[in-house]
């Protein structure tokens, strides 16, 4: 308790943090005048004071006197207060767990007649180490040992914190102006890190925004280059594989269980009955830098009737379910093709070895043999169990080149052709833009070039696939067995007929249709034209289709069906991956893509005007297809399917930046 103060006595009260000694010059109800030990008169409630003693000064002697006697008393009462040894008072009273008064207190660390100083040295020693009792003004309450050692952590954090925000901010700083030489501790690169790479997801965002905000940088993606600087990315790292932990590498279970597979197992599939077909003459056609080949075609005809084969590398006679590999498989989801690199979603030994379709060996197969008619109306079609050896390997410039003088490359078109025509006529959506290939030459170079997808080897693959894949949905249909079929309603709207659309309305169209679901049982796909659908062509690359092939092969009696449970499962489990996959995929493409244009600064492009926005337009690069804003200028009013010239003014890939304007 403070008792009754006058004029003259010396009292103590908390600013800012701090104990600050002074002298009451003049009491006037319950405001206090007063003359700190710093000079300075100040107005004080009274029941602001801390601590008051029971002597007091001579407010005759004089302002320098009065000052100079306050400084000899916080002097001693600091002195004082070093004497005063609050943990082991704590290890002596924690155990009690009751409230002890300033007087014993006092008493208990000063046991020979102590003075207001010796009172005010306890009250100064436990302000400045509030970490074993609770500090009030008259008294203090110990902690539990718990409760202190809670503080304690608390209190080495902080500190931790602190000096993460000095040191980092600081280095920081100076690396963002070129100054900073050495580099900062791994704890505040750690920090940089991790928020960089998460965001306000990231444990350290608090520190990080701290320190960033002492370096006086408000975007985190400008860490990026100052990351690269202390060699934790390449230029060009690939952060989001990181942001979205996809496995890049096979654990060494998995990479053991595919060596093991690699050198034990049959390859030319001895599970079960199967077809020799190694005799039937079967090409692969796929891109020039393809290396796990999951699909072949075949074809014969006796004039009359043409027997078309598409022949699919039978992954699931080697990986059982539920075995290293397959665990694996499913976390990936499907392989990520990027313009730097590939990820591939079965190892190595096993995609471009065993499981693909190498030419001159043998391997087990699913084939699906389709009997047409001439103008490629199906007869009948049947699914089985084969084993195949693949004498030619094709790449889809090698087609071209050959679909006016290769025969069974001439009628593979005309079948393409003419079941593309059917799905047309059926109602289908033919939506047909470029493909923009883009890659990395040995030089380290970005190159860019629009691919025809109508080229005739490329369309008679997606065609003969896409047939191969709606028989494969009859097939499972039919004898009632559940699988991942796909379903998609029809568009919103349709903006052309056939395949009679421009850029611009192929461009839109595709903004228009709806997203194709995933379902156990078969249901009409409209965008296909067809009655049932599933992915069956691709179990090297893609889970779908090899749970997809599981299916087939079950009724084939090769192995034992998932349930429609299990498939329902499968596809929930399956989401979060797959739109992993296809976000690395997009977001690399188009950094990629960004980094070719930054070397094209000031050079001019074609546009087309997408629509109108607020103060701008949407518009779409016609030799990159990428779309961007284009501002809008005074007195020139564009519409939908303009063409436009632009300018690029400013790009930036890692931060995924395309200004243009217009001109």
């Amino acid at each position: 308790m403070i008792p009754a103060m006058k004029t003259g006595n010396i009292i103590e009260y908390i600013d800012r943090q701090r104990i600050v000694c002074a002298v009451v010059l003049e009491i006037n109800n319950q405001r206090l005048r007063l003359l700190t030990e710093g000079n300075r008169e100040v107005k004080l409630s009274a029941g602001r004071v801390l601590h008051s003693g029971q002597n007091g000064l001579d407010l005759d002697a004089g302002r320098d006197a009065l000052l100079a006697m306050l400084h000899q008393k916080a002097a001693r009462r600091k002195a004082l207060k070093e004497e005063v040894r609050v943990r082991e008072l704590w290890e002596v009273l924690n155990t009690e767990q009751q409230f002890i008064d300033l007087d014993t207190m006092t008493a208990l660390s000063f046991p020979d007649a102590p003075t207001d100083d010796h009172a005010s040295a306890v009250l100064r020693a436990f302000f400045d180490n509030r970490g074993y009792f609770k500090f009030q003004q008259d008294g203090f309450f110990p902690y539990t040992e718990a409760q202190v050692e809670k503080m304690r952590k608390e209190a080495q954090e902080a500190e931790r914190r602190t000096r993460l925000i000095e040191e980092g901010g600081g280095w920081l700083k100076g690396a963002a102006e070129r100054k900073s030489s050495g580099t900062p501790s791994d704890e505040v690169v750690d920090v940089l890190r991790s928020v960089y790479l998460c965001g306000k997801e990231s444990p350290h965002y608090a520190v990080g925004r701290a320190i960033l905000s002492r370096a006086k940088m408000a975007d985190p993606e400008d860490l990026f280059p100052v990351l690269v600087g202390l060699g934790i990315f390449e230029e060009d790292e690939n952060v989001d594989l990181i942001r979205l932990e996809v496995p890049t590498v096979f654990a060494p279970e998995v990479d053991a269980h595919a060596e093991k597979l690699a050198h034990q197992a049959d390859p030319s599939g001895g599970n079960g009955p199967r077809k020799d077909l190694t005799d039937l003459p079967v090409m692969t056609i796929d891109g020039q830098a393809t290396l796990d080949f999951d699909d072949a075609l075949s074809i014969e005809t006796d004039g009359k009737h043409i027997r078309l084969g598409v022949h699919i590398a039978d992954v699931g006679d080697l990986i059982r379910r539920g075995d290293p590999v397959d665990r694996s498989a499913m976390d990936r989801a499907s392989s990520i093709y990027m313009p730097d690199s590939r990820i591939p979603m079965l190892p190595p030994v096993l995609a471009e070895g065993l499981c693909s379709l190498k030419a001159g060996e043998s391997r087990p197969a699913i084939s699906l043999f389709v009997e047409l008619t001439p103008p490629a109306e199906i007869l009948d079609f049947t699914i089985l169990a084969s084993r195949i050896r693949v004498d030619s390997q094709l790449s889809y410039f090698d087609v071209n080149q050959m679909t006016e003088e290769n025969e069974d490359i001439r009628l593979l078109h005309r079948l393409a052709s003419g079941f593309r025509q059917r799905r047309l006529d059926a109602g289908a959506l033919q939506i047909s833009l470029p493909e923009i290939h883009v890659w990395i030459d040995r030089g380290g170079q970005v190159r860019v070039n629009q691919v025809n997808r109508e080229s005739p080897g490329r369309m008679l693959v997606t065609e003969l696939m896409i047939m191969a894949n709606w028989l494969t949905a009859r097939f499972l249909k039919e004898n009632r067995q559940p699988a991942i079929f796909r379903s998609q309603a029809a568009p919103r709207e349709r903006l052309f007929k056939g395949e009679e659309g421009t850029l611009f309305q192929n461009w839109m169209q595709r903004k228009l249709i709806n997203r194709f679901v995933l379902v156990t049982d078969a249901a009409p796909h409209a965008g296909l034209g067809l009655d049932a659908y599933v992915t069956a062509t691709s179990p090297i690359r893609k889970y779908y289709d090899l749970v997809t092939q599981r299916q087939v092969r079950a009724l084939l009696g090769l192995e034992t069906p998932y349930t429609a449970e299990e498939i329902e499962a499968l596809i929930q489990e399956l989401q979060e991956p797959m739109a992993r996959v296809g976000r690395v995929q997009f977001r690399r493409h188009r950094y990629w893509m960004l980094k070719s244009l930054a070397e094209r600064i000031g050079e001019k492009a074609e546009a087309i005007v997408l629509y109108k926005k607020r103060s701008s337009y949407q518009i779409l690069l016609t030799d990159t297809l990428l779309e961007c804003d284009l501002p809008a200028s005074r007195g020139l009013a564009l519409k939908p399917e303009d063409l436009v010239q632009v300018t690029f003014q400013r790009v930036n890939a890692r931060k995924d930046v395309l200004n243009v304007y217009l001109g």
